[in-house]
């Protein structure tokens, strides 16, 4: 745990109780803070009450007496309105702030020069954070993972010298971190997002500058249009930017040509990686990744050496695009993360032949969108309340099955892949929710894996412990 240590002896109010909310809350505790905290829900109230959490309802506290207002990044600051905890913290002129912000003060009060990587973007986030911290792992270095990615950031190791925390951060948290000041911040992509709770795409965008804008190096893609600018804007204030593009060529930064990663400096080009040959990194939307993870890796004293060899063993984001299995000329890959088409549409365009598994709950617009991959799929295997939709969909251009259930397609895909003399996929990337058959995507995702490990023959390419 990271003992929060800025406000010591000072009275705090905290809302948002679950995971994240609580966990800052026994931070704010340890580091000597007087904490308040509520929740909407009784049932998170009580538990924090178990656990030594001093509770109160947030309408009776003395607001203009308080420190700071903490505020889980789960609760809307703005949009579609704010919640009543801010609109009291504002009428007392209360500093609203969230987790990432009371890391970012105990960094800079205990070790302002321990590095610090910083990813947000629309999409690929998981990936690139889990591949820069795998580089800096396996080049020996003491490395904290946290942030949106799953794992509460105060609930890392304290920030010390020579440790590397690599941070991944919503909109939401950057929105609720006013001083965010990572040694290289990366801003991956912006498309339209999370507009209920931002409003409009500009302020979306403007929210996601604050990450960059504060770096000591920002890596920002410039695929699209808000992006470029921000880069743009961000340099003219004196920031160092790197670019990163999987489209066009940069004149400073890292740009993919198919597999290969170029590095461009001073108007000279050099290769620095081909990506060929590592499954887990297949696809343009990964030599984007790529290229915004070696340029903060490079940015924090990485060197290309040590770069390469952790490309090249990296393991994958579990559940997104993993290839988990290989019998013969067949991989099995593990995209149970895909849960809509737009987030399945990478995995299908990164194989040539595919024996697709797909449905579940299905969403808005179903699979029309994937239709221009269609041509990739050599036959799908539909499961759960989509695949009526689906086969229509589908049509004559595809040929497929209602398989109905998980262990079914594995099965029946896997045989007609192994009787196909041209190397292909049996992919799992299902462009729907899971909640008709599974509780989650990840259980979904380890179930694929589980029937995959019991068919014969299969070398698997994962951990199963």
């Amino acid at each position: 745990m990271i003992a929060v240590t800025t406000f010591k002896d000072k009275p705090v109010a905290l809302f948002g109780l679950g995971g994240s909310g609580l966990a800052t809350a026994k931070a704010l505790v340890a580091g000597g803070a007087r904490v308040v905290a509520w929740d909407d829900n009784p049932d998170s109230v009580a538990k924090a009450a178990v656990e030594g959490i001093a509770t109160a309802d947030l309408r009776g506290i003395d607001w203009p007496a308080q420190a700071a207002f903490v505020l889980s990044p789960g609760v809307p600051l703005t949009h579609p309105k704010p919640h009543w905890s801010v609109d009291l913290a504002h009428a007392a002129g209360v500093e609203i702030i969230g987790d990432v912000e009371l890391f970012v003060r105990e960094r800079r009060a205990h070790a302002p020069d321990c590095p610090f990587i910083a990813i947000t973007g629309t999409n690929g986030k998981s990936t690139t954070t889990a591949l820069i911290a795998h580089i800096l792992r396996s080049s020996g270095r003491d490395t904290q993972l946290g942030g949106n990615i799953g794992t509460a950031i105060l609930t890392l190791d304290p920030p010390k010298a020579e440790r590397y925390f690599v941070v991944e951060c919503s909109s939401y948290q950057v929105d609720l971190a006013p001083t965010l000041n990572p040694s290289a911040g990366i801003l991956l992509n912006l498309t339209p997002d999370h507009l209920d709770r931002h409003g409009t795409m500009q302020h979306y965008a403007d929210v996601k500058e604050r990450l960059v804008a504060g770096s000591g190096t920002a890596v920002i893609g410039v695929d699209d249009s808000f992006c470029a600018l921000i880069a743009d804007r961000v340099e003219r204030a004196g920031v160092k930017v790197r670019r990163i593009s999987k489209r066009v060529v940069v004149a400073d930064g890292l740009y993919a040509e198919g597999s290969r990663i170029i590095e461009a400096h001073g108007g000279a080009a050099s290769l620095l990686v081909d990506l060929d040959g590592i499954e887990t990194l297949k696809g343009s939307h990964n030599a984007q990744n790529t290229a915004a993870a070696i340029a903060a890796c490079l940015a924090v004293g990485v060197s290309r050496d040590e770069i390469r060899a952790g490309l090249k063993s990296f393991p994958g984001l579990k559940h997104r695009m993993q290839p988990v299995g290989r019998r013969v000329q067949v991989v099995f890959v593990n995209d149970s993360k895909a849960t809509n088409a737009d987030a399945a549409a990478p995995a299908l365009s990164s194989y040539d032949r595919i024996y697709w598994i797909a449905g579940g709950l299905p969403k808005e617009g179903g699979i029309v969108s994937l239709a221009p991959l269609f041509p990739r799929i050599v036959k799908a295997y539909l499961i759960g309340e989509a695949a009526p939709a689906f086969a229509a969909t589908l049509g004559e251009a595809v040929p497929y099955e209602i398989s109905g259930t998980l262990e079914k397609a594995v099965a029946h895909a896997a045989a007609d892949a192994s009787a196909d003399t041209t190397p292909s996929a049996v992919m799992l990337s299902p462009a729907c929710a899971s909640f008709d058959q599974f509780k989650n995507f990840e259980v979904r995702g380890d179930a694929f894996v589980g029937h995959v490990a019991g068919l014969d023959g299969v070398t698997m390419l994962i951990d199963l412990g």
